[in-house]
């Protein structure tokens, strides 16, 4: 990384030091938590919000499209904006009217309204992630930099596996209201961290002046018009829609110009040059794939058992909670212990390993697969979840530039964010298609006056007479219909663990291409039956 601790720290904080400064690693981590739990939260209990506000299919949609687009507008640019205002300004205050406006939210009825305070409420969400890991390298010790990095990763994964647990505990137990008000009391507790840990840094007018707003403005643009392109695409029919189309080609079209903004400007607030470094362009590609390749944890599972064994969120979530979320608080010290023996890449390996066996034995679904089915596959997804993100973080600020901090932290969030957004629209896109192929050819071997077929309805229509012959032949007809209904969706779920299985071949596949890393904080020290293996493989071990 650097050759000494305070160039590794990255960018110093400018003013006074701050007496504690463990209350600004603790609020940016907890921070961390609540964004990853609020849009969590959003997106599991999005049908019952949309009965608590009376929204239609519609109008619900574009109220979760505009909160998650809205974080991904911003985020990019909150690293810069934390080192020229200070955490104070950019975490403190807004943490403040997120509490405010979360207490606000439940209360409007006024759609209008209500997708203003949603755009608000994300813009000010996506500020309280980026700044972390900046934070965590200025004001701890270099012994508990693995640790912090290990409690904000792990974020992810267990806000995936606590979210439908949460949502239905509030739902059943107090009211739909705490989806949101749950911020209430956790902001404010932020901000006063922040406070506490914060010194009050003066503006920082030189950088100030020299901002490139041209550029944040057009990446953060650009990456959430196509975020909101391709989360409308699967409702809209993609190319059949002239509202995705735009947003689409119009934030391509943003990207394009961002580039040629950073490659002309003075004072590029995110070169692209960050990105030509082999090892930490290949680390984002990696950070892609693991959003990609754990939406068999953040979206097959669970909706697998909400769509075809029609379980409750809190029923699928006691799941994920149980086998899930709770052994990560073993899985997590082990894999920083392994990465404070091992290169980062063998950790790595094994996470992506973990998900790719877990997505393989997904492919043996049949609907007659209940919940306790899925333990195992559940048990190695969080081995995956506690191994994977963590070390490719460790690999991507290893190769990474100190003087270019704040470029590489804006890649880093559009990869984080992005492309777990991005992920789950295109997954229900894939979901969706393959359910209708396999729909199709289901239904070509169900011919009209086949005799199986034939013996099935009469089956099923006796079955019916019992509760009145006059409908019993209709209901018999809808039943079999949704036999092939159901067969269609395990099948397009079979496709989804296949496609999430390949995508963790692929990840292996760039891994293998990554070269280690330079001396630095987070260089294993070997030892025993380490530092054996690596003299047996030819690496010289100090």
């Amino acid at each position: 990384m650097a050759e000494n601790d305070d160039a590794s720290r990255g960018p110093v904080s400018r003013g006074g030091v701050a007496p504690q400064p463990l209350f600004a690693v603790a609020a940016v981590l907890l921070g961390s938590f609540l964004a990853n739990f609020d849009s969590r939260l959003t997106t599991v209990g999005l049908p019952d919000l949309r009965g608590a506000f009376s929204l239609s299919f519609d109008e619900g949609a574009w109220l979760s499209t505009a909160g998650i687009g809205s974080q991904i507008f911003i985020a990019p640019a909150v690293a810069w904006l934390a080192t020229v205002f200070g955490l104070r300004r950019v975490l403190g205050i807004p943490s403040l009217v997120y509490a405010a406006v979360s207490l606000i939210i439940p209360f409007v009825r006024d759609y209008p309204t209500l997708m203003i305070l949603s755009v608000v409420h994300g813009l000010l969400l996506g500020t309280f992630v980026p700044a972390t890991l900046m934070i965590v390298f200025r004001n701890l010790p270099i012994r508990w930099w693995l640790p912090a990095i290990a409690l904000y990763s792990i974020r992810v994964g267990f806000a995936l596996d606590t979210s439908s647990s949460l949502v239905g505990f509030y739902v059943d137990h107090l009211n739909w209201q705490w989806v949101y008000w749950q911020s209430v009391v956790i902001a404010p507790l932020m901000g006063l961290m922040v406070y506490l840990g914060t010194p009050n840094d003066p503006v920082n007018r030189a950088l100030l002046r020299e901002a490139d707003w041209g550029g944040m403005l057009l990446l953060g643009a650009s990456v959430s018009m196509i975020y909101a392109g391709l989360d409308q695409g699967n409702r809209l029919d993609w190319l059949g829609s002239g509202t995705v189309m735009a947003l689409l080609v119009g934030g391509g079209v943003l990207f394009v110009a961002f580039v040629i903004n950073e490659v002309l400007a003075r004072q590029p607030w995110a070169h692209v040059n960050v990105l030509f470094s082999r090892n930490v362009g290949l680390s984002l590609v990696v950070i892609l794939l693991y959003t990609l390749t754990s939406l068999s944890n953040s979206t097959l599972v669970p909706n697998f058992l909400g769509n075809v064994i029609l379980l409750r969120p809190e029923q699928s979530g006691l799941l994920l909670l149980t086998y899930g979320a709770l052994p990560m608080f073993v899985l997590v010290p082990i894999s920083i212990w392994l990465l404070r023996h091992f290169d980062p890449r063998l950790v790595v390996v094994l996470g992506f390993a973990c998900f790719a066996a877990a997505n393989l034995w997904g492919t043996q679904l049949t609907h007659d697969w209940a919940r306790e089915d899925f333990i195992g596959i559940v048990l190695l997804q969080a081995v995956g979840q506690s191994t994977t993100l963590l070390p490719i973080i460790i690999l991507a600020v290893s190769n990474s530039d100190p003087s270019r901090a704040t470029a590489f932290a804006a890649y880093i969030q559009i990869m984080r964010l992005g492309g777990a957004e991005i992920g789950v629209a295109l997954m229900g896109t894939w979901l969706r298609v393959r359910e209708q192929v396999h729909s199709f050819y289901l239904g070509q071997n169900l011919e009209v006056g086949d005799v199986n077929v034939v013996r099935a309805l009469k089956q099923l229509a006796d079955h019916f007479a019992a509760h009145g012959t006059g409908s019993a032949q209709a209901r018999a007809v809808g039943t079999l219909a949704g036999f092939v209904q159901r067969e269609a969706n395990v099948l397009a779920y079979i496709d989804g663990f296949w496609l999430c299985f390949w995508l963790a071949m692929v990840a292996l596949g760039f891994i293998a291409l990554i070269t280690r890393a330079p001396p630095g904080p987070f260089t294993p020290a070997p030892f025993g039956f380490a530092k054996m293996l690596l003299r047996k493989c030819g690496v010289p071990v100090t």
